[in-house]
C-alpha cells in the first residue's frame, strides 16, 4: 500500500493542499495560515472545519511549506498544530522558499527564485539551501515582485510621469485618487498587498514603452541585488516561480539571454513541483 501524503503550500491568504494517495490527487484550498497573523488555535480552527471534513483516509506524511516557516518558534506552533488534529502523522514543515527549491530544482543544484508579492532567492545544491540573498521586505527590498512593480505603477500615477493615455486607462481601471492611495499605503494594513494590486496593470497595457522599461527596469533590479550574487548563476540553472515570473516569462527570458545565464523552469506557483517532488 502507498504511502498517503498531504502536501501543503500556504501563504498568508490561501492554502493549496495536495492529497496523493498513489497516483491520485485531490486538490483542496482553505484559508491562509501564517502564524505571524493568526493563532494556534485559529490554525487549529481551519484545519477541523475547511480540510478535516475533506480527507476520509488516515493520513500517513504531512509535508507542510508556509510562509513564516522561516522561525524557528513558529515552526514547533504549527507542528504541534498538525499533531493535535493528525496525531498518527509524521509531520515536516518548512518555508516558502524551500517549496520553491524542491518545486524548482528536485535534487538538482539550481538558482531557485520567487517572483510573486514578494521576491526571494536561493542557491540549492540539491538537498539544501546553502545561500540565500537577504530578503529585506516590501520596504527595503523586495525587487522584481508585484508589490515592488506595483510601486512603480503608483510612483508613474502620482507623479503624473503616464502619459495621457495610460493615465485614462489606470483612472479606468482603479478609480482612486492619491489621497486614497497615499492613506492605503501608509495607514492601512498590509500596504505590500495592496501596492502589488497594481501589478496587474503592467501585464493589461504590455507594449507600451513606459510599462516595458518599468517590468524591465523592476526585473533587472532583481537580478543585479540577487541573481548576480551567487557565483553558481553563471554555471547552473536560474529558475523561477509565482505570478510575475509566469506573467512576464518573456521578459526573464530576454534578459537570462542577454546576461548569458541558463534559464530553468519558469512555475506560477509550486504544487506540481512539489507534488513531483514527493513522488520520487
Amino acid at each position: 500500500m502507498p504511502l498517503i501524503k498531504l502536501i501543503a503550500d500556504s501563504g498568508a491568504t490561501k492554502t493549496e493542499w495536495c492529497l496523493l494517495n498513489g497516483n491520485k490527487k485531490t486538490i483542496f484550498i482553505t484559508q491562509g495560515m501564517s502564524p505571524y497573523f493568526i493563532s494556534a488555535e485559529q490554525m487549529e480552527n481551519i484545519l477541523k472545519e475547511e480540510l478535516k471534513p475533506q480527507i476520509k483516509q488516515k493520513v500517513d506524511e504531512i509535508h507542510y511549506y508556509g510562509t513564516g516557516c522561516s522561525n524557528p518558534d513558529n515552526v514547533k506552533v504549527v507542528k504541534k498544530v498538525f499533531k493535535n488534529i493528525f496525531p498518527e502523522a509524521a509531520v515536516s514543515v518548512d518555508h516558502d522558499l524551500m517549496a520553491a527549491a524542491k518545486a524548482l530544482c528536485g535534487n538538482e543544484k539550481g538558482i531557485a527564485c520567487i517572483l510573486g508579492s514578494g521576491s526571494n532567492s536561493c542557491y540549492y545544491n540539491g538537498k539544501k539551501i546553502v545561500k540565500n540573498s537577504p530578503g529585506l521586505g516590501y520596504i527595503l527590498g523586495d525587487e522584481g515582485s508585484g508589490a515592488y512593480l506595483g510601486k512603480k505603477v503608483i510612483q508613474y500615477y502620482l507623479y503624473n510621469t503616464f502619459d495621457e493615455d495610460l493615465r485614462a486607462r489606470f483612472d479606468a481601471k482603479f478609480v482612486t485618487n492619491s489621497t486614497e492611495i497615499l492613506n492605503a499605503v501608509y495607514k492601512k494594513p498590509l500596504p505590500n498587498r495592496y501596492m502589488a494590486s497594481f501589478a496587474i496593470f503592467l501585464a493589461e497595457n504590455r507594449g507600451h514603452y513606459m510599462i516595458e522599461n518599468i517590468i524591465e527596469d523592476g526585473l533587472n533590479d532583481f537580478f543585479f541585488n540577487h541573481v548576480y550574487k551567487y557565483k553558481e548563476s553563471w554555471t547552473l540553472p536560474v529558475h523561477f516561480v509565482g505570478s510575475i515570473a509566469h506573467g512576464f516569462k518573456d521578459v526573464l527570458i530576454e534578459m537570462c539571454k542577454s546576461y548569458q545565464l541558463q534559464l530553468g523552469r519558469v512555475m506560477k506557483n509550486p504544487m506540481q513541483g512539489l507534488i513531483e517532488y514527493h513522488t520520487l
